[in-house]
C-alpha cells in the first residue's frame, strides 16, 4: 500500500524522456528526471518520497523533506495568501497551513513548530501548528534509561521542553543540561522518569552504572588519545568536563571515582594520568 507523505520503495515499470514512472500499486507515479538515479533501469527499486505536486497529482522525489507524516519540525514561512502560510519543506512545493490550523497569524519570514499530517477530506499533506493536538495521544510506554528521539520544542524558567519520540512531551532540566540547545534541534535522550500527569523527564546522559561505565570508557579512551594525561579534575568547572566528557560533574567525579578504584587511573593534583 502506498504510503503518501512518507518514503516508499517502488519499481520502475517505464522510462520517458521527462522522467520514469513507478509502480504505485492502483496507479503509476511520476519520478522527474531531475531525480532519477544514474544508470536507472525498469525493474529498479527506488526509494522514494510520495506528496502531491500543484495540481494535486501524485509525484515523487528523492529529496528529502525537514519533515514526513507524523513528524514535528520548525519550518519558514516563505509566503502568506487568503488560503493559509506556505512553509519552506525542502521539496519544490512549499507546504501549506490553513488559518484554521494556525495558533496565532503566521508571518512571512519566521519559523513556527508543526505538525505533518495528512488532511482525512482531502488526502492532501498539510501541517499544523496547533501541535497540543498531536502530542500525548498514547499512554507513554517507556523503560527507565531508554534511549529516545528529542527535538528541542521551547526553553522555559525550569528547563527545555522536547518532545519525544513525536509523540510524547518531555522536559530537560537547566540544572542537567550542560550546554545551550537551539528551538529545532535533535538530539538523543534518556527517559529518566514517567510523570503522573503522563509527561516524561528526560536525560541526555544514560542512567546509574550504564551512565558511569560509558563515561568511564569515553575517559580513559580521552587519556590514550592525549598521552595519559588531562588537565581536568573533580574542581574543574562543569562547562569543561561537558566539553570534553559530555556529561555532568557530578557523572565525572563517579566514573574517576570508579577508574581510581579499578587502579586504571591517578588522581593527581591537577589533573588525572593513566596507569599504564
Amino acid at each position: 500500500m502506498l504510503n503518501i507523505g512518507n518514503y516508499n520503495t517502488l519499481k520502475i515499470v517505464k522510462m520517458v524522456n521527462f522522467g520514469v514512472y513507478l509502480d504505485g500499486d492502483e496507479k503509476e507515479i511520476l519520478l522527474p528526471a531531475r531525480y532519477v538515479p544514474k544508470d536507472a533501469n525498469v525493474g529498479d527499486d527506488v526509494e522514494v518520497f510520495i506528496y502531491h505536486d500543484n495540481e494535486g497529482r501524485l509525484i515523487a522525489t528523492t529529496l528529502h523533506p525537514k519533515a514526513v507524516v507524523g513528524e514535528f519540525a520548525f519550518m519558514k514561512v516563505k509566503a502568506v495568501n487568503t488560503t493559509g502560510a506556505f512553509l519552506d519543506w525542502g521539496l519544490m512545493k512549499d507546504l501549506l497551513v490553513p488559518y484554521k490550523e494556525q495558533k496565532m497569524t503566521m508571518r512571512e519570514g519566521k519559523w513556527y513548530l508543526v505538525y505533518v499530517r495528512l488532511d482525512h477530506v482531502t488526502g492532501r499533506i498539510m501541517a499544523s501548528a496547533r501541535i497540543e493536538k498531536f502530542v500525548n495521544n498514547v499512554p507513554p510506554k517507556y523503560r527507565m534509561n531508554q534511549e529516545v528521539d528529542l527535538l528541542v520544542a521551547d526553553e522555559t524558567e525550569i528547563g527545555y521542553k522536547v518532545i519525544v519520540n513525536n509523540l510524547h512531551w518531555g522536559m530537560l532540566y537547566h540544572n542537567q543540561v550542560f550546554q545551550r540547545l537551539e528551538k529545532g534541534e535533535h538530539l538523543k535522550g534518556y527517559v529518566k522518569e514517567i510523570r503522573e500527569d503522563d509527561k516524561l523527564d528526560i536525560s541526555l546522559s544514560p542512567l546509574g552504572y550504564q551512565k558511569v561505565d560509558g563515561i568511564s570508557q569515553t575517559i580513559l579512551n580521552t587519556l590514550q588519545l592525549k598521552g595519559g594525561y588531562l588537565s581536568v579534575h573533580d574542581k574543574s568547572e562543569p562547562e569543561l568536563i561537558y566539553n570534553l566528557f559530555r556529561c555532568s560533574k557530578k557523572t565525572f567525579k563517579q566514573a574517576i571515582g570508579l577508574l581510581y578504584k579499578q587502579h586504571l587511573i591517578q588522581i593527581e593534583l591537577k589533573g588525572i594520568r593513566m596507569i599504564k
